[in-house]
């Protein structure tokens, strides 16, 4: 969430939210729409004040949504201009302990949205899923593909963590 006024009432709202309180968004229309609960958790929060002077901003992230969470759930948070498919590839990376090559994201994107890993949450400002990979299902996924030729599997494409000696 990202919140932009007066220092003392960003920190006021950041305070009763992390309290447990719930909290509310507004989109256009004026209807409320609660915030996700997978956020509710651990939060982190940045804040600056702007170059004016008389405003401050201040960003309140979930833990899921931090890149360098040790959990293997996470969620993800994509502005138009991101690449949905590269950060997912991305998080997956950094979980999980499989050889995964970035060639393959538009691949493992499309698998975890068809295999309901991947569930799309409302959200304003940004698209937002919750991600729950499984380990076991993928590494049986990426096994068959390579089968299949759909995945390659040169040596030189994957990461060193994933090389073996021979």
């Amino acid at each position: 969430m990202s919140m932009l006024g007066h220092q003392q009432a960003v920190r006021a709202i950041w305070a009763r939210l992390v309290k447990g309180e719930a909290g509310l968004l507004g989109d256009l229309a004026g209807e409320p729409l609660p915030l996700a609960r997978e956020a509710w958790g651990t939060w982190r929060f940045t804040g600056a004040r702007l170059p004016s002077g008389a405003s401050y901003h201040g960003m309140l992230v979930p833990e899921l949504a931090v890149y360098n969470n040790d959990r293997n759930d996470f969620l993800l948070l994509v502005r138009e201009q991101d690449d949905a498919a590269h950060l997912h590839y991305r998080f997956l990376a950094r979980r999980l302990d499989l050889p995964l090559h970035p060639s393959w994201a538009a691949w493992l994107w499309q698998r975890s949205l068809a295999s309901g890993e991947v569930e799309e949450l409302d959200s304003l400002g940004l698209r937002a899923w919750r991600c729950r990979p499984s380990q076991e299902a993928l590494r049986d996924d990426i096994g068959k593909a390579v089968r299949r030729r759909e995945l390659g599997v040169e040596p030189a494409l994957l990461p060193a963590a994933g090389r073996k000696a021979a």
